[in-house]
């Protein structure tokens, strides 16, 4: 009966919220609003412009000056310190940008080091909407030091993708009262329509001596100041150069050595090629091709201490699937997605598996249209996993004026033979679909989101579907959001990841050893819910109060609750960026099935539990050179104690290196006969940058959890843009017995970005 209820409530919010939002006039708050009030021209340069820092290029004189930047974060409403002037021009190749930051001669600067700690040092950020439909668009930010960012933006889950990486320049050089920086972006790395001469614009400015976060329109403290419903306008007093002949041809080659002693394999050196295109179809829709791919230059992951009876979801770090990767990855909700990239070209422990080829074609057909079409290629590793076929569709269709219908197509096709056809049917295939209608409104405070998603195998015909459902508001002081959805026992995600649908379990003896173990498919339904309200004073040495209360609701398929846990904590920012934050956690498990966290022979039975956990946590300010964060968390955990001690200590020698320590101890106690245990994870990390164009970062990780060690260290040299070589050493020992060694390799790549 409760349950009924709870889905009643949510269902009546969700069309209250729905019909509000159908009510509101867009010409009120950003959108329309903002793109007549701030508006930037833009024309065509004659003059050579040489990107150095320096704007005194007669080109910078004539162009119109965008000033007087709005204060965002962490409070809207205070004057700002130091103001920002922007300046913009183009010619036959290129969209140049020019930027003045009034400031001091010192610097907060991270690192220089690409695409790293980009909101934590001085820095300027472009971002740019060449479709003008507030539906994707694209990052470029440049620190004091002249090391780079860049994302791509979509607005529906108000994403920022960090890990896309193209071609564009920059230089910035230091004044006493002033720093500068020019960027020259080639009209081939950007997707848009030439006809087009109304682009969405925005400018971001990272003050971090003062603590101030600026953009050139007014964007609300309760929303990133990237967000693509406050962008501004730039016009084009002559419409930007049509791109001819856009084609990026990226070959590589990697060779080295690797031991494999859990193997008994003898020392082996290996030496392979391969090769990526990408090739502009329309000005707005791109073609990536790939060869024989190879990704070894993707960092290791980062390892955590898993608590909990289910799987870890990683980030997807190769660079094939980046872009317009919220086209396939954005569906479904944290614990079920669809389509996860990382079940492509990799097994459950990341190993690799040969990818063969693969294409994917993405990008806009219109201003109402975006579509994706990608399949790939995988060689057989052994016989539980044959040559398989990955092939994805999807599009977006643009309602309203920042909503979503979307849909998907997914396929897995495994080439199997008879035999192993018949020994593992279920293996054969697996594919999806679904479809998902997501609405905001203009301003952006208000959504709401509906889904239903079909899974299809051999020999299942029921019980293999999800159900999703949501709204949420972001308000400036008070935030919400709640989201149920409902996944059947025979749902499958082959090309997806889902949480909880697989349990791990085991089989006891009668005095409760472990005999084996196996696992259990069971659905379940839920429903989360997340409330804030944040207190923001205009003076003083606090930024932000915040309260907040997180509840969680999960039933088994008999209708039984299975969890229920409820979260409230608080947290206290500092203007010096230092934060304190308290918290309280009550958990009710209903466990269906053995389970164990320890090294212990015995499982922990099936049964209710209840407990309740403490925590605090602080982290000084990172401006400082050295900077840390402490956090302390105890209480019930099943049927014993659990007492988690953790602190990540940082040193910046500005800018060239980072030095850090991050250790976490969690003493698990639970009742005899079912064990304890100490779960260590250390890890040391060294980064050395010699310029903005060579790295160097070891790192270390002991974790005793998953019984490794392993070291890896890379060094990265970024020869030409988007052209690297790459050097890595990666080795792997047990921690019991300790540092007896799994496997090591030493390999290197050298890829080349050639455009045509």
């Amino acid at each position: 009966m409760c349950f009924r209820i709870s889905i009643y409530t949510l269902l009546s919010t969700f069309t209250i919220a729905v019909n509000t939002l159908a009510q509101e006039k867009p010409e009120q708050i950003g959108g329309v609003a903002y793109q007549e009030k701030y508006q930037h021209s833009i024309r065509k340069t004659k003059k050579p412009i040489a990107i150095d820092g320096d704007l005194s290029d007669a080109a910078w004189q004539e162009a119109s000056v965008s000033k007087n930047f709005a204060p965002h974060w962490p409070q809207d409403n205070v004057p700002l310190k130091r103001d920002t002037e922007v300046r913009m021009t183009f010619d036959d190749r290129f969209l140049y940008v020019g930027v003045v930051c009034r400031d001091t001669n010192t610097y907060v600067i991270q690192t220089l080091k690409r695409d790293a700690s980009f909101w934590d040092s001085d820095a300027f950020g472009l971002i740019l909407d060449p479709i003008n439909e507030r539906t994707n668009g694209f990052f470029f930010g440049v620190n004091a030091a002249n090391a780079q960012w860049d994302g791509l933006l979509t607005f529906v889950s108000d994403d920022l993708n960090g890990s896309w990486d193209n071609k564009w320049y920059s230089q910035t050089k230091l004044y006493d009262t002033y720093w500068t920086v020019e960027i020259a972006i080639p009209f081939k790395t950007l997707r848009y329509d030439p006809s087009k001469t109304k682009w969405g614009i925005n400018f971001e400015r990272n003050d971090l001596k003062n603590n101030q976060y600026s953009t050139w329109t007014f964007v609300p403290v309760n929303f990133n100041g990237y967000d693509l419903g406050y962008t501004g306008s730039l016009l084009w007093e002559e419409a930007p150069p049509a791109v001819k002949g856009n084609v990026s041809l990226i070959p590589y080659i990697t060779g080295g050595s690797s031991h494999d002693h859990l193997a008994d394999k003898p020392t082996q050196g290996t030496l392979n090629g391969g090769l990526d295109a990408k090739i502009a179809v329309t000005p707005s829709l791109n073609l990536d091709l790939t060869v024989n791919p190879d990704f070894s230059q993707i960092e290791v992951d980062r390892q955590v201490t898993n608590l909990t009876r289910f799987s870890i979801f990683f980030p997807e770090r190769r660079t094939f699937f980046l872009e317009n990767d919220d086209l396939f990855s954005g569906y479904g909700s944290a614990p079920f997605r669809p389509f996860f990239s990382r079940s492509v070209g990799l097994d459950r422990n990341a190993q690799p598996i040969r990818i063969l080829g693969g294409l994917r074609l993405s990008g806009n057909l219109d201003k109402h249209w975006r579509v994706g079409l990608m399949t790939m290629q995988t060689a057989a590793k052994d016989s539980l996993t044959p040559a398989q076929n990955f092939t994805a569709f999807s599009f977006n269709r643009k309602i309203f004026k920042r909503s979503l219908i979307k849909g998907y197509a997914l396929n897995r096709q495994g080439f199997m033979t008879e035999s192993e056809r018949k020994a593992n049917p279920r293996n054969e295939y697996g594919r999806n679909q679904g479809l998902e209608f997501t609405y905001s409104n203009v301003k952006g405070d208000l959504s709401a989101w509906a889904g239903y998603h079909l899974s299809q195998k051999p020999g299942i015909s029921k019980n293999n579907d999800v159900k999703q459902l949501g709204f949420g508001y972001s308000g400036r002081n008070l935030s919400f959001f709640a989201d149920y959805f409902g996944i059947g026992t025979n749902y499958y995600a082959d090309m997806g990841f889902l949480n909880r649908i697989e349990n791990a379990t085991f089989r006891l003896d009668q005095f409760g050893k472990i005999q084996s173990d196996t696992t259990i498919r069971l659905g379940y339904q839920q429903i989360y819910s997340e409330t804030e309200y944040t207190i923001r004073p205009k003076k003083g040495k606090v930024n932000m109060h915040t309260f907040g209360a997180e509840t969680f609701l999960l039933w088994n398929p008999n209708g039984a609750l299975g969890e229920h846990s409820t979260s409230l904590q608080y947290s206290i920012q500092f203007q010096n960026t230092s934060n304190f934050q308290v918290r309280y956690d009550y958990n009710f498990v209903n466990a269906l099935f053995p389970f164990t966290f320890t090294d212990s022979e015995y499982a922990l039975p099936a049964n209710h539990y209840q407990y309740g956990q403490y925590s605090a946590t602080y982290s000084s300010d990172y401006r400082k050179k050295f900077y840390y964060t402490a956090s302390f968390r105890a209480g019930g955990f099943y049927n014993g104690t659990l007492q988690q001690y953790s602190v990540e200590m940082n040193y910046r020698a500005q800018p060239w290196g980072n030095f850090s320590m991050a250790f976490e101890q969690n003493d698990i106690n639970l009742l005899n006969p079912y064990g304890t245990d100490r779960l260590l994870l250390i890890s040391p990390r060294v980064e050395v940058n010699f310029s903005t164009n060579i790295f160097w970062t070891t790192f270390l990780q002991f974790n005793t959890q998953r019984n490794n060690f392993n070291v890896n260290s890379r060094l990265q040299w970024r020869y030409k843009p988007m052209s690297d070589f790459f050097l890595v050493y990666t080795d792997n020992y047990y921690t019991d017995p300790l540092f007896r060694n799994k496997n090591r390799a030493i390999v290197f790549k050298l890829n080349f970005w050639l455009t045509v």
